[in-house]
Protein backbone atom coordinates (compact mmCIF):
# COMPACT_ATOMS: atom_id res chain seq x y z
CA UNK A 1 0.00 0.00 0.00
CA UNK A 2 0.65 3.88 -0.52
CA UNK A 3 1.57 5.14 3.17
CA UNK A 4 0.56 8.80 3.37
CA UNK A 5 3.13 11.09 4.56
CA UNK A 6 1.66 11.46 8.26
CA UNK A 7 2.82 7.73 8.49
CA UNK A 8 6.11 7.68 6.48
CA UNK A 9 7.83 8.10 10.06
CA UNK A 10 5.55 5.17 12.04
CA UNK A 11 6.67 2.89 8.94
CA UNK A 12 10.10 3.11 9.46
CA UNK A 13 9.85 2.46 13.14
CA UNK A 14 8.03 -0.74 12.34
CA UNK A 15 10.40 -1.75 9.06
CA UNK A 16 12.95 -1.46 12.19
CA UNK A 17 11.02 -4.20 14.37
CA UNK A 18 10.73 -6.16 11.04
CA UNK A 19 6.95 -5.94 10.71
CA UNK A 20 4.53 -6.00 8.22
CA UNK A 21 6.05 -8.93 6.17
CA UNK A 22 4.12 -10.79 3.62
CA UNK A 23 1.44 -13.57 3.82
CA UNK A 24 0.49 -14.12 0.63
CA UNK A 25 -2.94 -15.96 -1.23
CA UNK A 26 -3.21 -19.57 -0.42
CA UNK A 27 -5.28 -21.76 -2.35
CA UNK A 28 -9.03 -21.77 -1.53
CA UNK A 29 -10.24 -18.40 -1.38
CA UNK A 30 -13.45 -16.70 -0.38
CA UNK A 31 -14.61 -13.11 -1.13
CA UNK A 32 -16.02 -11.11 1.60
CA UNK A 33 -18.49 -8.13 1.46
CA UNK A 34 -18.51 -6.44 5.09
CA UNK A 35 -21.76 -4.22 5.25
CA UNK A 36 -21.93 -2.96 1.76
CA UNK A 37 -25.42 -1.86 2.82
CA UNK A 38 -27.70 0.83 1.47
CA UNK A 39 -27.46 2.42 5.08
CA UNK A 40 -23.59 3.14 4.61
CA UNK A 41 -23.78 3.03 0.39
CA UNK A 42 -26.72 5.57 -0.01
CA UNK A 43 -26.23 9.22 0.66
CA UNK A 44 -29.92 9.60 1.55
CA UNK A 45 -28.96 7.62 4.83
CA UNK A 46 -27.72 9.92 7.55
CA UNK A 47 -25.04 7.36 8.79
CA UNK A 48 -23.80 6.48 5.01
CA UNK A 49 -20.84 8.06 3.27
CA UNK A 50 -19.86 8.09 -0.51
CA UNK A 51 -18.76 4.84 -1.32
CA UNK A 52 -18.94 4.65 -5.16
CA UNK A 53 -15.56 4.00 -5.82
CA UNK A 54 -15.59 0.94 -3.82
CA UNK A 55 -18.65 -0.32 -4.82
CA UNK A 56 -17.64 0.06 -8.38
CA UNK A 57 -14.22 -2.41 -7.35
CA UNK A 58 -16.36 -4.76 -5.37
CA UNK A 59 -18.70 -4.77 -8.77
CA UNK A 60 -15.39 -6.31 -10.70
CA UNK A 61 -14.62 -8.68 -8.01
CA UNK A 62 -17.78 -9.97 -7.78
CA UNK A 63 -17.67 -10.55 -11.53
CA UNK A 64 -14.58 -12.20 -11.47
CA UNK A 65 -14.97 -14.59 -8.49
CA UNK A 66 -18.47 -15.58 -9.34
CA UNK A 67 -16.81 -16.39 -12.83
CA UNK A 68 -14.15 -18.35 -11.42
CA UNK A 69 -16.62 -20.77 -8.82
CA UNK A 70 -14.91 -18.32 -5.65
CA UNK A 71 -17.24 -18.69 -2.57
CA UNK A 72 -18.69 -15.41 -2.06
CA UNK A 73 -20.39 -14.34 1.37
CA UNK A 74 -22.21 -11.10 2.58
CA UNK A 75 -22.46 -9.10 5.59
CA UNK A 76 -24.77 -6.99 6.96
CA UNK A 77 -25.52 -4.60 10.82
CA UNK A 78 -28.87 -5.56 11.67
CA UNK A 79 -30.64 -4.69 15.53
CA UNK A 80 -34.13 -5.23 16.85
CA UNK A 81 -35.88 -1.85 16.70
CA UNK A 82 -35.56 -1.27 20.44
CA UNK A 83 -31.47 -1.60 19.77
CA UNK A 84 -31.44 -4.20 22.41
CA UNK A 85 -28.95 -6.38 20.91
CA UNK A 86 -26.78 -3.36 19.80
CA UNK A 87 -24.40 -3.10 22.69
CA UNK A 88 -22.46 0.36 23.02
CA UNK A 89 -22.98 0.87 19.17
CA UNK A 90 -26.32 2.14 20.20
CA UNK A 91 -24.29 4.77 22.63
CA UNK A 92 -21.22 5.85 20.23
CA UNK A 93 -23.50 5.97 17.21
CA UNK A 94 -26.80 7.91 17.33
CA UNK A 95 -27.99 6.72 14.11
CA UNK A 96 -28.27 2.74 14.97
CA UNK A 97 -31.88 3.00 15.37
CA UNK A 98 -31.95 3.39 11.47
CA UNK A 99 -30.41 -0.50 10.30
CA UNK A 100 -33.13 -2.26 12.48
CA UNK A 101 -34.24 -5.56 10.82
CA UNK A 102 -36.22 -5.74 7.91
CA UNK A 103 -35.82 -2.48 7.35
CA UNK A 104 -35.05 -0.63 4.11
CA UNK A 105 -31.49 0.15 5.14
CA UNK A 106 -30.21 -3.54 5.69
CA UNK A 107 -30.68 -4.14 2.40
CA UNK A 108 -27.31 -4.78 0.49
CA UNK A 109 -26.28 -1.88 -2.15
CA UNK A 110 -28.08 -3.16 -5.39
CA UNK A 111 -25.08 -2.72 -7.17
CA UNK A 112 -23.89 -5.07 -5.30
CA UNK A 113 -27.05 -7.59 -4.93
CA UNK A 114 -26.01 -11.46 -3.90
CA UNK A 115 -26.73 -13.83 -6.12
CA UNK A 116 -28.52 -17.02 -5.90
CA UNK A 117 -26.14 -19.39 -3.63
CA UNK A 118 -23.93 -17.07 -1.99
CA UNK A 119 -24.17 -16.68 1.87
CA UNK A 120 -26.09 -13.54 3.38
CA UNK A 121 -25.97 -12.99 7.38
CA UNK A 122 -26.84 -10.29 9.45
CA UNK A 123 -24.47 -9.10 12.60
CA UNK A 124 -24.85 -7.57 15.33
CA UNK A 125 -20.98 -6.39 16.36
CA UNK A 126 -18.08 -4.96 14.20
CA UNK A 127 -16.45 -8.06 12.88
CA UNK A 128 -18.20 -10.98 10.95
CA UNK A 129 -17.18 -13.60 13.22
CA UNK A 130 -18.84 -12.33 16.48
CA UNK A 131 -22.14 -14.16 16.77
CA UNK A 132 -22.16 -15.73 13.75
CA UNK A 133 -21.65 -18.73 11.53
CA UNK A 134 -18.83 -17.62 9.53
CA UNK A 135 -16.42 -19.85 10.69
CA UNK A 136 -18.39 -23.25 10.05
CA UNK A 137 -19.12 -21.61 6.65
CA UNK A 138 -15.25 -21.22 5.69
CA UNK A 139 -14.30 -24.32 7.33
CA UNK A 140 -17.17 -26.52 5.37
CA UNK A 141 -15.19 -24.85 2.38
CA UNK A 142 -12.14 -25.60 3.35
CA UNK A 143 -11.16 -21.87 2.61
CA UNK A 144 -8.04 -21.24 4.08
CA UNK A 145 -7.38 -17.37 2.37
CA UNK A 146 -10.05 -14.31 2.98
CA UNK A 147 -10.59 -11.61 0.57
CA UNK A 148 -12.31 -8.87 2.72
CA UNK A 149 -14.05 -5.63 1.16
CA UNK A 150 -16.40 -3.53 2.91
CA UNK A 151 -16.83 -0.58 5.08
CA UNK A 152 -15.66 0.65 7.51
CA UNK A 153 -12.47 0.16 7.33
CA UNK A 154 -11.65 1.15 10.68
CA UNK A 155 -14.81 -0.56 11.94
CA UNK A 156 -15.90 -3.82 10.81
CA UNK A 157 -13.42 -4.23 8.81
CA UNK A 158 -10.91 -3.75 10.95
CA UNK A 159 -12.55 -5.99 13.40
CA UNK A 160 -13.11 -8.59 11.05
CA UNK A 161 -9.54 -8.71 9.76
CA UNK A 162 -8.34 -9.34 13.26
CA UNK A 163 -10.33 -11.98 13.98
CA UNK A 164 -9.65 -13.81 10.25
CA UNK A 165 -6.17 -13.46 11.66
CA UNK A 166 -6.89 -15.01 14.56
CA UNK A 167 -8.53 -17.59 12.92
CA UNK A 168 -5.20 -18.70 10.97
CA UNK A 169 -6.79 -17.45 7.69
CA UNK A 170 -4.60 -15.89 5.36
CA UNK A 171 -6.42 -12.10 5.36
CA UNK A 172 -6.15 -10.12 2.24
CA UNK A 173 -7.71 -6.30 2.11
CA UNK A 174 -8.26 -4.73 -1.21
CA UNK A 175 -7.50 -1.22 -0.83
CA UNK A 176 -9.39 0.37 -3.59
CA UNK A 177 -12.58 -2.12 -2.08
CA UNK A 178 -12.93 -0.76 1.11
CA UNK A 179 -14.07 2.91 2.32
CA UNK A 180 -14.49 4.72 5.41
CA UNK A 181 -16.22 8.06 6.60
CA UNK A 182 -12.58 10.02 6.74
CA UNK A 183 -9.17 9.64 5.22
CA UNK A 184 -6.99 9.75 8.97
CA UNK A 185 -8.85 6.72 10.10
CA UNK A 186 -8.97 4.73 7.04
CA UNK A 187 -5.43 4.70 5.68
CA UNK A 188 -4.66 4.68 9.53
CA UNK A 189 -6.56 1.00 10.05
CA UNK A 190 -5.01 0.21 6.31
CA UNK A 191 -1.03 0.95 7.87
CA UNK A 192 -2.02 -1.09 11.07
CA UNK A 193 -3.77 -4.22 9.53
CA UNK A 194 -0.64 -4.75 6.78
CA UNK A 195 1.70 -3.92 9.52
CA UNK A 196 0.60 -6.82 11.99
CA UNK A 197 -2.76 -9.11 10.84
CA UNK A 198 -3.11 -9.07 6.77
CA UNK A 199 -1.63 -7.62 3.42
CA UNK A 200 -3.15 -4.82 1.94
CA UNK A 201 -3.26 -5.31 -1.76
CA UNK A 202 -3.52 -3.85 -4.55
CA UNK A 203 -7.40 -4.15 -6.91
CA UNK A 204 -4.95 -5.39 -9.85
CA UNK A 205 -2.99 -8.24 -7.68
CA UNK A 206 -6.75 -9.26 -6.75
CA UNK A 207 -7.70 -9.64 -10.17
CA UNK A 208 -4.94 -11.42 -11.18
CA UNK A 209 -5.26 -14.06 -8.02
CA UNK A 210 -8.83 -14.76 -9.14
CA UNK A 211 -8.29 -15.26 -12.80
CA UNK A 212 -5.85 -17.99 -12.06
CA UNK A 213 -8.10 -19.55 -9.21
CA UNK A 214 -9.44 -22.61 -10.16
CA UNK A 215 -12.52 -23.88 -8.22
CA UNK A 216 -12.43 -27.77 -7.50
Amino acid sequence: MEVPEFLAETLGEYEKRRMGRRIGFGERPALLVVDMQRGFTDVDCPVASDLDSQVDSIAELLEIARGRGCPVLFSALAFSPDLSDAGAMRIKGSGMHLLARGGPWVDIDPRLTPVEGEAFFTKTAASCFFGTDLVARLTRQSIDTLIVTGCTTSGCVRATVVDASSYGLRTMVVEEAVGDRAMVPHFASLFDMDSKYADVIGLADTREYLRDYHHS
